[in-house]
């Protein structure tokens, strides 16, 4: 059996993060959909738009590896995902429906968070400067993702029922996020 090395995990926990990516730009129209404030709403379409940006850099890293831009199941981003929707189907209507979508959306960011981390890391040791640029600047707008949203959350929190509406005080507040 051939010997695998940091190259190698490096390629294929990149596939892995190519397929989550991927499975999170058809979620996030579905969570923007069910969600019933307009700030979550549109937190979660600003995420997709930076999601489209962040598969397009991801197909950069493999051109510059010269590999072909494919994914690999990810079962953390399926089970995560999956999560999320038996949240929407269960809590549908409930003024707790906006709070569990963002808490399986901190889900998704979360585990992005720890995969960007550390391709980074390799990426560097491996000498591939550009390509922990690149992946850096996701890193960046998951991050950001993540604490807006931890604000809709303590946002939510603090509304009757626990649930954001777009007449209550905190989520006027969140209309800036």
């Amino acid at each position: 059996m051939q010997s695998k090395d940091l190259h190698d995990l490096f390629h294929d926990t990149l596939k892995d993060i190519f397929y989550a990516e991927k499975q999170i730009l058809k979620a996030l129209p579905k969570m923007a959909r069910a969600a019933q404030s307009n700030e979550l709403t549109a937190a979660f379409e600003k995420h997709l738009d930076e999601t489209e940006m962040q598969v397009e850099r991801l197909q950069k890293v493999f051109e510059l590896l010269d590999k072909p831009a494919r994914g690999k199941t990810c079962e953390a981003i399926i089970g995560i995902v999956d999560e999320g929707k038996e949240i929407m189907d269960d809590f549908k209507g409930s003024p707790a429906l906006d709070t569990g979508l963002v808490a399986s959306a901190q889900a998704v960011e979360h585990c992005e968070i720890s995969r960007y981390g550390t391709l980074i890391t390799w990426a560097k040791t491996l000498g591939q400067k550009e390509i922990a640029d690149l992946l850096s600047q996701t890193l960046a707008e998951e991050e950001a993702t993540d604490k807006n949203l931890t604000k809709l959350a303590e946002a939510s929190g603090q509304c009757e029922g626990g649930g954001l509406t777009a007449d209550s005080p905190a989520g006027r507040r969140m209309a800036t996020v």
